[in-house]
């Protein structure tokens, strides 16, 4: 299985705190992968909030081809961040030649550019990127997004922390507010990295634990839908594209992502006030419904936090809570590794009809379906 977790905090936190909390979760997973997504940075990407952010793993002929590419549309490289590497044969890792970390100018033409028509542009030109890396087989692009970086690797999550130093706060100043981690890569495909949650797209982060038995008609639907729902090396991708599709394109609350991935039943629906905005939802969007044992946490590009379950609460998860810090998690282990002074009577267990929500104050709401 997969073991998942979300950290939010109101100060800036090194991805170590991200790894020690996957690490107590370590025989939950099988050593396979470690990935994470950092939002809301802060350390050396601090003074760019605004600008985006280009995350890679690539060749040199993959590097080349993204520079042409990328100059060629007019963007300008104004920092770049190259990690030290510390290899050693005894490191149980997958690694690639080159890892970008490039914030770029947008171009000249997109200087009075809506926020809309930036996305666009950005997805747009990282879905290029990731054509000729994909054919060619010459790399990986993450993600293109302003106060955003990702990071994706095959292998053991202790391991791949000490080949990127990420272990040390003192040694490397990455540091951001919200941090969502895997770890296990996508062992019931083919291992790739493009399968390794978090997913991302346009500022919306999803990572889920257990599997999506409806998605073969998730993925035929999401494919007509938006240019962006691609790839699908997951089932669990699934709950990436529909919490964009229901939230940013539809523009619907987030509280109805969660009645389109597991609807209420008939008889239940009758019973609620709103009956007939269900009811269309579930006629509407039925193909976009989920089954099978699995838990979803997500982050909204304002920096919102949450987290939902299948309606038979077949994989659990935790949110505990400091004066700092909120933590999600596949297991309980995971939070008092990280969290070993909170108020214990205060973690919950989200239940299958529930959505948990932590805005930016670190306030929790449970919000039921």
């Amino acid at each position: 299985m997969c073991r998942i977790g979300s950290i939010k905090s109101k100060n800036y936190i090194h991805p170590s705190l991200a790894l020690k909390l996957m690490r107590s979760q370590q025989k939950g997973h099988d050593n396979s992968g470690f990935a994470f997504i950092m939002q809301d940075l802060g350390g050396i990407f601090e003074n760019y909030k605004d600008l985006p952010i280009l995350s890679m793993a690539v060749t040199d002929e993959g590097m080349k081809y993204a520079e042409d590419l990328l100059h060629q549309i007019g963007f300008v490289r104004v920092f770049q961040y190259t990690p030290e590497v510390y290899p050693d044969k005894s490191l149980r890792i997958e690694t690639m030649p080159n890892y970008v970390f490039e914030v770029f100018q947008y171009p000249k033409t997109y200087k009075t550019a809506s926020r809309e028509e930036k996305e666009e542009l950005l997805l747009d030109t990282r879905l290029k990127l990731r054509g000729y890396l994909e054919k060619n087989e010459e790399g990986f692009v993450y993600s293109f997004y302003p106060d955003v970086i990702s990071l994706k690797e095959i292998g053991d999550p202790n391991d791949i922390g000490t080949y990127f130093n990420l272990w040390s706060e003192e040694e490397v100043n990455l540091k951001a507010k919200i941090i969502t981690a895997q770890c296990r890569q996508n062992t019931n495909y083919d291992i790739v990295r493009y399968a390794a949650h978090p997913f991302f797209l346009q500022g919306y982060t999803t990572l889920t634990n257990g599997e999506n038995t409806f998605y073969e008609k998730n993925k035929l639907m999401q494919k007509k839908l938006h240019k962006g729902y691609i790839g699908f090396e997951s089932d669990s991708q699934c709950f990436l594209y529909t919490l964009h599709y229901v939230h940013k394109i539809l523009k619907w609350p987030l509280k109805y992502y969660k009645h389109v991935l597991t609807p209420l039943p008939f008889e239940e629906m009758e019973k609620r006030d709103n009956k007939n905005v269900l009811e269309r939802i579930k006629a509407s969007l039925s193909n976009l419904e989920i089954n099978g044992p699995n838990t979803t946490i997500g982050v909204l590009p304002d920096g919102t936090m949450f987290n939902v379950i299948d309606s038979k609460k077949l994989r659990p998860t935790v949110v505990c809570k400091d004066k700092d810090i909120v933590v999600m998690t596949s297991e309980v282990c995971g939070a008092n590794e990280i969290l070993p002074n909170r108020d214990i009577t205060k973690d919950i267990y989200t239940n299958e009809r529930e959505l948990v929500v932590v805005d930016n104050d670190l306030n929790i709401q449970r919000i039921a379906q």
